[in-house]
């Protein structure tokens, strides 16, 4: 059964109140590959005037979601990793490019680079998936 990994991503979105407050955008999809961006605010940054690493994982992380389930079979992380690599700034455009690596029938493995508006690199994810069963959206 083939899914279209918009009509899935744009399901999820409407549910995904988190990609949401954080201005999360969905840029392109297919079928184990996502792009999102995300514009940082005052309110992410950290004491060192930063951008607070909790909102590049939820960025990355959300990435990997979309990425993951993007032929339209429920899935959630069953482990991650993010490796810091540079700060990002109040005003930087982030854009989050999830690929899939491996995906097996139940368990499938993504790598999410973020780069910012220099194509800088600001941070490296892979997150590990495990299928849930059923689908995304709740169609047959």
């Amino acid at each position: 059964m083939s899914h279209n990994a918009w009509h899935t991503a744009r399901a999820m979105y409407e549910r995904d109140a988190c990609a949401r407050a954080l201005g999360i955008d969905i840029i392109e999809m297919d079928e184990g590959y996502a792009v999102l961006t995300m514009t940082i605010t005052p309110q992410m940054l950290n004491g060192h005037q930063t951008c607070h690493g909790g909102q590049l994982f939820s960025l990355a992380d959300t990435a990997f979601a979309y990425a993951c389930n993007s032929q339209g079979l429920a899935a959630v992380a069953s482990g991650c990793s993010i490796d810091f690599v540079r700060p990002g700034f109040a005003g930087d455009t982030l854009t989050a490019t999830a690929r899939v690596q491996h995906q097996g029938r139940l368990t499938g493995v993504y790598d999410i680079d973020i780069q910012n508006q220099h194509q800088k690199t600001v941070a490296l994810f892979r997150g590990k998936s495990h299928r849930t069963g059923g689908s995304v959206t709740g169609e047959a």
